[in-house]
């Protein structure tokens, strides 16, 4: 079967829908990994992480999404990451965001793709302004205008619209000047052993300025060593994410381990 058009009529569904995972052909749940300010110790985000119902790894999980069950996967994660993160608590930290990642493939237009995320952000009684929506700079976008349209809408909704693995991928910089996220997600690939690369120095370096300059907020990803997260403040960067302070976790919110 053949991509869907995104200019192509649909018939959008909704949460009760998104729970019916007879009808995507597999169940799946999410682990959640915490995003920290490091020099304050405040939690600034949870990201909604699929795995498979015995721990299988987003992957695994990814590997059976194809055309025919990608749009109902994308908004049954969306539905999933919502009820889950607000049953375990998050909405008691202050001001915490839920992060969840989306398949640009599988909006076909924001405008009714987010009508179920809404309908499930009421029920949960959860504000759409602590929802964060990330696309993964290493997803190669045909068409780069209807990506475009998709953050739009996200911001004129008040989500937090995000660049994740940022300087791994197809279009860089290229997709910044294109559209301005609230966030950079900085790929581990440029943090990791950040402190022991004076080239890698240099390229976040350039990073954080493009952002400062552009009201961009930073988070860095990856992280494992205090030396990586010493360089990394030193640079400017206080939001990161990785084993050194906290792993994925399911059912429940792990705290940072500082």
């Amino acid at each position: 079967m053949t991509a869907r058009s995104p200019h192509q009529t649909f018939q959008p569904i909704g949460c009760a829908e998104c729970r019916d995972h007879q009808a995507l052909g597999f169940d799946f749940t999410m682990a959640f990994q915490p995003i920290f300010n490091v020099r304050t110790g405040a939690t600034f985000a949870y990201e909604a992480l699929v795995r498979g119902l015995n721990g299988e790894s987003a992957g695994y999980i990814l590997g059976l999404v194809n055309d025919s069950n990608r749009y109902r996967f994308d908004q049954a994660c969306r539905v999933k990451a919502i009820e889950e993160a607000a049953r375990l608590g998050i909405l008691e930290i202050a001001d915490c965001l839920l992060s969840i990642n989306f398949l640009p493939k599988a909006v076909y237009r924001a405008e009714t793709c987010i009508r179920a995320t809404l309908e499930a952000a009421r029920m949960a009684n959860f504000p759409p302004e602590r929802l964060m929506f990330e696309v993964t700079e290493g997803e190669r976008v045909d068409d780069p205008e209807h990506l475009k349209s998709i953050f739009v809408e996200y911001d004129r909704q008040g989500f937090t619209t995000a660049i994740d693995d940022f300087g791994s991928g197809y279009s860089g910089l290229n997709l910044l000047a294109m559209f301005q996220p609230q966030v950079l997600k900085i790929d581990m690939a440029l943090t990791r052993s950040i402190d022991q690369d004076p080239v890698k120095q240099a390229i976040v370096e350039g990073i954080v300025l493009v952002a400062q300059r552009l009201g961009i907020q930073v988070i860095a990803e990856g992280i494992e060593t205090r030396e990586e997260s010493a360089a990394l403040l030193a640079l400017g960067i206080e939001l990161m994410q990785g084993y050194l302070y906290a792993r994925p976790e399911i059912g429940r919110l792990a705290p940072g381990n500082f």
